[in-house]
């Protein structure tokens, strides 16, 4: 008899309306642009995208910086350490949770208007990693 399997770590949920507001729909695009700026300046590289070829990537060079001054510290606590710490998990989840909220809104699937600190209808959930059961060496 095999072992089931462990659940999935992440759980994700769109409740879906009653009822649809047409006019939102027709002027979602422009309602977007506000929630989609707050969201690229707190996650500038989830909206970055194509080939850097030296045209225009300017920008990407100090995202790459200020990003190596976050992980790197981390990535070592857990190499070293076998920590993962708890504000680090708390601000991926709240960003997560607040980019499916956006996510939800621009492909139509909810009417509200993105919350930049309310769960509202949209859930996501995963599970906080146990660093002592992780590989020291594989860290990622």
């Amino acid at each position: 008899m095999a072992a089931s399997p462990a659940p999935y770590p992440l759980a994700f949920d769109v409740e879906y309306p009653a009822q649809r507001d047409r006019v939102t729909v027709l002027l979602r695009l422009f309602m977007l642009l506000p929630i989609v700026i707050v969201f690229a300046l707190l996650d500038p590289q989830s909206v970055v995208s194509g080939s850097d070829d030296g045209e225009g990537g300017g920008g990407r060079n100090g995202l790459v910086v200020a990003s190596a001054t976050v992980f790197l510290p981390l990535v070592l606590m857990r190499v070293f350490r076998q920590k993962h710490p708890r504000w680090w998990y708390d601000w991926n989840l709240q960003l997560s949770r607040f980019g499916a909220r956006v996510g939800a809104y621009a492909l139509l699937l909810r009417d509200e208007y993105p919350s930049t600190d309310e769960e509202q209808a949209v859930h996501l959930d995963f599970v906080y990693p146990d660093a002592t059961a992780l590989n020291r060496w594989l860290p990622w």
